[in-house]
């Protein structure tokens, strides 16, 4: 029961504060699931509350899309997913890098925990050092930020942070650029989510129930921030998440979860 309502809770501030903060859905709920399942089974699980809770919001703002800034930035980005869903089948597949003894426990440390636990550093200290960002994007700076973002959605689901560091400099309105992050992170989804199934990661593991969870807090998160849909941001949370992250990436490198 414990699980279903931090699952719930984390998803519903998520999916809220995606409105007007630079936090993803993605970001926040992957390292919530993966406290409960697989790395592999976190991320597919992420992407599924991810992709129709999109879906909803697309419903919400789609008169507020940027057609010009979705083909430069989100075609590419739908192209890579397939390569960074692909990467994640094969970091799944690898052997074990290390095991070692800790408190009588035998630790295994594997290719595919390390890196996603890395990522989750990363984008730990994103959410952390927003001023981590650049000074203009041109039509190729977007298609290759579309790359990148797109690779490492498809890889870990971590594409919000990296999305909105290239976004935030092209003069978008906020309802713009709120509209065209969304649907850019439904091609991503379109493209990954196949992909996870064609490397046979293990969908019959999924927990409905956590999913489910997720999904209608976020739909309720999305309705409130879209009623709510201000420049607040609220510092102390993005403090609290980003270190919440960092610790969770470790424990993941150590094979500690």
């Amino acid at each position: 029961m414990a699980d279903l309502i931090i699952v719930g809770l984390v998803a519903l501030l998520a999916s809220l504060l995606t409105f007007y903060s630079g936090f993803g859905l993605g970001t926040l709920l992957t390292p919530v699931f993966i406290l409960f399942l697989p790395p592999e089974l976190a991320i597919l699980s992420t992407a599924i509350v991810h992709l129709l809770n999109n879906l909803f919001k697309a419903g919400l703002m789609h008169q507020h899309l940027s057609r010009k800034v979705l083909l430069w930035f989100g075609g590419p980005a739908f192209v890579l997913s397939f390569f960074g869903a692909a990467a994640l089948g094969e970091l799944g597949s690898m052997d074990v890098l290390r095991t070692y003894n800790m408190g009588g426990l035998q630790m295994e440390m594997n290719p595919l925990k390390v890196t996603i636990g890395f990522l989750i550093i990363l984008f730990a200290l994103w959410e952390l050092f927003p001023q981590w960002s650049f000074k203009t994007v041109n039509k190729t700076l977007m298609a290759v930020g579309g790359s990148l973002s797109g690779f490492l959605g498809g890889l870990s689901g971590h594409q919000g942070a990296l999305r909105s560091a290239f976004l935030i400099k092209l003069g978008l309105s906020k309802e713009q650029f709120i509209a065209t992050g969304i649907f850019i992170a439904v091609l991503v989804d379109l493209g990954r989510i196949p992909m996870y199934f064609v490397y046979e990661l293990d969908a019959i593991g999924l927990n409905i129930s956590l999913i489910l969870t997720a999904l209608i807090a976020a739909f309720v998160g999305a309705l409130l921030g879209k009623r709510l849909l201000s420049k607040m941001k609220l510092k102390w949370i993005q403090i609290l998440v980003g270190i919440f992250m960092a610790l969770i990436g470790i424990l993941l490198i150590f094979g500690w979860l």
